[in-house]
């Protein structure tokens, strides 16, 4: 357990960990001149069981209150300190506000000093503490008069500080690793050791870690905790870290970042909060207010952004949003503090809700409703509220790693909520089951309607028919929701049209026939160099009108695609001609190729192979760079699914080379 001491200036802090301790938290020449803690000081307890109890002693001094909230987060219990002589000063009332707002639940008050004081006194100054804590973190804690220098009821306190440690839930040890650098120093034969409190998870020697903001990577090269040399530290000890990277030095390690699982590395300098305003201030807060912020060991400047129709009074909440002057790392539900920006008073404080809000259309009632379902704590509860809210849906990984969930809860979170989810590239994206019958009723509903007003298409194009549904989804989304849809057997995709798996369209017996005839033409050797409407209309005898009709006709069917003007290819061959484009891009689609290799794959001319690529750019298969172009895998099942197509060796016509097979054209 970390217990943090808070109080004013010389109330006693210090001699008072000492006592309890043994341990000077003081440990710059500087603090003992001038007998006041400037930094943070740390001294450990080995208690009964086994288990060591960690002081952080923060400065009481008003102009080090910053230093004091870079130790204040990873607190689990807070010792305020009074002096019985002086009672309440100004510090530490706003040491108990930062209590407060820290979310710090559990706690005792020490009543230093006694030694000083009458019994009259300590009733007096006992009264007016438990006046102060009503309505706060602190309300009904006990108070426990003390003396550093005497021992009078160090023991008890010394007792009730174990007894408190042994009670301590650990259920943050779960997630995923978060540590805040408060300290970074060299040792000689060591190197580079940053010292924190760990936030969430586990942490074990030869970890991978990432330093953030920067994203530095590390190893954990050894550890101590609560002063110790351990295997691994978990959530809610104080601990040391041995870093070694490429880029790790003191001068790359900062007091404010944050060493965490490598998953988590996502800094933000936006984030959307509910903020409580301290009743001690004057006046409310108006729009883009500027505040110094303060989470875990990070200070930073923002502003403050007002997402309610009404202004932010003394003693009353809202929803923010928070505009960072640079990126921290942070996680949902984190709890922070703001500051004056002259350092001279505590403003107010909060809790994180989304760490990637937008800049725009912040004050919506659909935002609002998506940072009330944020809000709720437990992840299931949040994650099945977000996908009742406007968009409906939602991205498994970026919602986990917001709340540094450990990997079994973010696999496990769809199948919790009863949710449908959709692969998209690397992502998966959550539905909720109701969401989903209804939104695959409103696709096969508009399907239907379109097949009513068009009987002799085809299909309906796919962005047309995203563009009809509510609620519109991205596209990436939409292609897999339509992949979905597609396996269950009731939509079928004809390249970039949808159809009723039970639609058809049929030709007249008169144009079937001729489309035969046609269809011959088009295929065999002739395929990659197909005769044009005139051509076929002279070889059938029939008129190039009718012909085109024909042709036309049939492309609505997804029989032929209309490469260039006139000029139709079977979609089998066009298949085949974004399998070979993408064996030429190479199997993770980035390799560049040319119109000259396209052209000798076909065995064609030099014209119809820039056609064909030209029709490819147009559909987005292809990217056009110059002379060069690569392929775009996630439009190259546009025609349909990609088959293995042999490899043509020029110098041997008669010889062919192995087959490509389909993970030639998947991107790992």
């Amino acid at each position: 357990m970390i217990i943090g001491t808070a109080g004013h200036i010389d109330h006693g802090k210090t001699a008072l960990v000492k006592a309890l301790t043994g341990v000077e938290g003081d440990r710059l020449k500087e603090e003992k001149a001038r007998g006041i803690t400037i930094d943070l000081g740390f001294a450990y307890l080995p208690v009964e069981g086994g288990r060591r109890l960690g002081f952080i002693d923060v400065p009481g001094h008003e102009r080090f209150v910053h230093t004091m909230l870079a130790g204040a987060t990873g607190i689990d219990f807070a010792m305020l300190v009074v002096a019985a002589d002086d009672g309440i000063m100004p510090q530490t009332r706003e040491h108990l506000a930062i209590i407060d707002l820290l979310g710090i639940r559990r706690g005792i008050i020490a009543l230093t000093k006694s030694d000083l004081a009458t019994p009259e006194r300590l009733a007096q100054v006992s009264a007016e503490i438990r006046a102060m804590v009503a309505e706060t973190a602190l309300e009904g804690a006990d108070v426990l008069p003390v003396s550093a220098v005497t021992g009078q009821g160090v023991e008890h306190l010394r007792g009730r500080l174990a007894a408190a440690g042994g009670e301590l839930p650990r259920s943050s040890a779960d997630q995923r690793f978060r540590l805040a650098v408060d300290r970074v120093f060299t040792l000689a034969g060591i190197g580079v050791v940053a010292t924190g409190t760990i936030l969430t998870g586990t942490v074990r020697v030869g970890d991978r870690v990432r330093i953030s903001p920067f994203g530095l990577a590390a190893r954990v090269r050894s550890l101590h905790v609560q002063n110790e040399p351990a295997e691994s530290g978990r959530a809610g000890d104080r601990c040391a870290l041995n870093l070694q990277g490429e880029e790790i030095s003191k001068e790359a390690v900062h007091r404010g970042d944050m060493v965490l699982d490598p998953e988590l590395h996502a800094p933000t300098d936006r984030i959307d909060a509910r903020l409580k305003l301290l009743p001690s201030e004057s006046k409310g807060l108006r729009q883009w207010f500027p505040v110094r912020l303060h989470h875990a060991s990070a200070e930073v400047g923002a502003h403050v952004v007002l997402l309610g129709e009404a202004a932010l009074d003394p003693g009353m909440g809202a929803d923010v949003q928070l505009v960072l002057d640079r990126p921290i790392a942070a996680a949902a539900l984190d709890r922070f503090v703001i500051r004056d920006t002259s350092a001279q008073r505590t403003i107010g404080g909060g809790q994180f809700l989304d760490l990637r809000p937008p800049a725009r259309r912040r004050r919506t009632p659909e935002r609002a409703a998506l940072r009330a379902a944020l809000s709720l704590s437990d992840p299931r509860q949040a994650f099945a509220a977000l996908l009742e809210t406007s968009p409906y849906f939602q991205d498994v990984g970026g919602f986990a790693s917001d709340r540094a969930l450990a990997p079994g809860e973010r696999e496990s979170l769809p199948a919790a909520v009863d949710a449908i989810v959709l692969p998209v590239e690397a992502d998966r994206i959550a539905v909720s089951r109701s969401r989903w019958h209804a939104y695959t009723s409103a696709l096969l509903n508009a399907l239907a309607t379109f097949h009513a007003q068009y009987p002799d298409l085809q299909g309906i194009g796919r962005e047309k028919l995203r563009l009809l549904l509510q609620p519109r989804l991205p596209a990436a989304v939409f292609a897999a929701a339509l992949q979905k849809v597609a396996r269950d057997h009731a939509i079928a995709l004809d390249g970039a049209f949808v159809r009723l798996a039970t639609h058809t369209v049929r030709l007249t017996p008169k144009d079937e026939a001729l489309w035969h005839g046609v269809e011959s033409l088009l295929g065999g050797a002739a395929q990659y160099r197909p005769p044009r409407v005139r051509d076929i209309a002279v070889l059938t005898g029939q008129g190039e009108r009718d012909i085109r009709r024909l042709l036309k006709l049939v492309g609505r069917l997804g029989f032929v695609d209309e490469v260039a003007i006139d000029h139709f290819f079977l979609r089998s061959t066009v298949r085949q001609m974004v399998a070979i484009a993408a064996d030429l891009a190479g199997p993770s689609g980035n390799g560049a190729f040319t119109a000259a290799q396209f052209r000798d794959r076909l065995d064609n001319g030099r014209k119809v192979a820039i056609q064909i690529l030209e029709f490819f750019d147009r559909h987005g298969v292809t990217l056009s760079r110059g002379d060069q172009r690569r392929t775009n895998r996630h439009r190259l099942d546009l025609f349909g699914p990609l088959t293995p197509q042999p490899r043509r060796d020029r110098s041997d016509p008669g010889r062919e080379s192995s087959p490509v097979g389909r993970s030639d054209f998947k991107s790992e």
